[in-house]
């Protein structure tokens, strides 16, 4: 294997682990009880 394909791999794999975080840090208990709380407090002002 040379360098660029090793490259590509390297940089698709960080690309991947990114996209994990994010996910994870999105979808998260806490982020999506702090994201309930802001839902009826919109309902609330209708």
């Amino acid at each position: 294997m040379d360098l660029a394909s090793m490259l590509y791999l390297g940089v698709t794999f960080g690309l991947f682990v990114v996209f994990v975080l994010i996910f994870m840090h999105t979808y998260s208990k806490k982020r999506k009880e702090e994201g309930e709380i802001a839902k009826y407090r919109m309902l609330d002002d209708d």
